[in-house]
């Protein structure tokens, strides 16, 4: 069985899927995401540490 030229599997060069514009736009946005929610974390482990050096109300 002969194959024809130009039907390689794995050989042939990938066509793109997406603009370089929307890839770059899409990963500030995950970056973007991120680091919110890095903030959002150590936000809320400094307030759970504050909330308990705070002394209990009696």
């Amino acid at each position: 069985m002969i194959r024809s030229p130009g039907t390689a599997g794995f050989e042939s060069r990938p066509a793109p899927v997406a603009s370089l514009r929307l890839t770059n736009a899409i990963a500030a946005t995950l970056a973007i995401g991120t680091l919110s929610l890095c903030l959002v974390v150590a936000l809320t482990v400094l307030s759970i540490k504050v909330t308990m050096a705070m002394p209990i109300p009696a």
